[in-house]
């Protein structure tokens, strides 16, 4: 059974219950002196204490996912370890597995999609990375077999794992039901984290000397995936989004290259590059990169291109109210902005999966097949 599996929290839940109880029974039996009525006395109460401490690890974790296997635990994931040939023949997006929707008929790709694990190697940024391509049900269905299909590019928050894009976010079933529900066109969604050099976290830029992170996601990025599935190449057919910092990055790829994406949305975003000690020096004293990289200032300083933004907050529980206010504000025709401002909602997953949603019908609403 998996780290996240709802069967292994109900049985920690459960071995933490039993525990307390048989405390409670034999607790009089060992209230002797002695020292086997010591040891037993502190052996029960250690036990308890540190299955119901693992019960409440197991249900934080599969509720923000900070962890997304036993071997991710562990400090064991060896996804890194892919390597990727650039040599003639080489193809800049590489399937290295599959793996089904939790849906009725999931099994057969032509009722319930597919998720394809894939490497993806930047061109022009010489960066490798990891990925999930989710393809609807569509794409393999003979009617559609000469459309191109539109995309968006998924992000993590960091320092997430595209695990929680499938399973605390449910990014491939939501877009599966909401298209089964005639509430948004099938699309594609590429699912990655933003750590593409990791551990470091680059905020989505060009850092002077590598790794050119904004130049992965803005053009390797859109150029691989449509050299591999029926994608279109014009900024109608593409589309980010994503939550924290991964919303961040989404708004910054869409406002910096318009060219490139129609739309975006940024779930939880802020809206200036961080610069602590996961970031390292990201500028190396460059103030016009760094102002680059604050979105406010771009949208009062340069050239607003055509894409429209969408952008969440909450009255309560969120710090990014008074940029997110500030960001509406500040964009200007020919771009355009919409918002979701809840009353209430942390950082954290629940708030996002009632934002994603609305978010992805939004999205699909801006978006267009070649």
């Amino acid at each position: 059974m998996g780290l996240t599996s709802g069967n292994v929290l109900w049985a920690a839940v459960a071995l933490a219950v039993l525990l307390f109880l048989a405390t409670l029974v034999w607790w009089p039996r060992l209230a002797r002196r002695g020292w086997r009525a010591y040891v037993g006395r502190a052996g029960l109460l250690l036990v308890t204490q540190v299955t119901l401490f693992a019960a409440v690890g197991l249900a934080a974790n599969r509720s923000f996912l900070f962890y997304g296997s036993w071997a991710d635990l562990f400090g064991q994931e060896q996804e890194m370890g892919v390597v990727v040939d650039h040599g003639a023949g080489s193809r800049d997006v590489r399937v290295v597995g599959t793996r089904q929707l939790d849906v009725p008929g999931g099994g057969r790709p032509e009722v319930g999609g597919q998720i394809q694990k894939v490497v993806v190697a930047g061109e022009r940024s010489g960066i490798v990375s990891p990925a999930y391509v989710y393809l609807p049900p569509e794409y393999f269905q003979p009617r559609y077999a000469r459309r191109v299909f539109p995309a968006s590019v998924v992000l993590t928050g960091y320092p997430g794992t595209a695990e929680n894009l499938i399973e605390g976010l449910k990014y491939p079933k939501t877009a599966y039901l909401l298209a089964k529900e005639g509430r948004m066109q099938p699309m594609i969604l590429v699912m990655l984290r933003p750590t593409v050099a990791p551990p470091r976290d680059t905020e989505c830029v060009d850092v002077p000397g590598g790794p050119r992170t904004e130049t992965f996601f803005a053009r390797d990025l859109p150029a691989a995936v449509s050299g591999t599935y029926r994608v279109g190449t014009k900024p109608r057919n593409w589309g980010f989004m994503g939550n924290s910092t991964g919303g961040y990055c989404a708004l910054k790829i869409a406002l910096h290259h318009p060219d490139r994406f129609a739309a975006a949305a940024g779930f939880s975003a802020y809206y200036r590059a961080a610069e602590d000690v996961t970031t390292g020096d990201l500028f190396r004293g460059d103030e016009g990169l760094r102002r680059r990289s604050d979105l406010l200032w771009s949208l009062g300083h340069l050239t607003q291109g055509k894409s429209s933004f969408l952008v969440t907050t909450s009255k309560q529980g969120e710090d990014n109210l008074r940029g997110t206010r500030e960001f509406v504000a500040r964009v200007k025709s020919p771009a355009t902005v919409s918002s979701i401002t809840l009353e209430s909602g942390g950082h954290n997953f629940n708030t996002w999966n009632r934002e994603i949603p609305p978010g992805m019908v939004w999205l699909s609403g801006k978006l267009s097949a070649a």
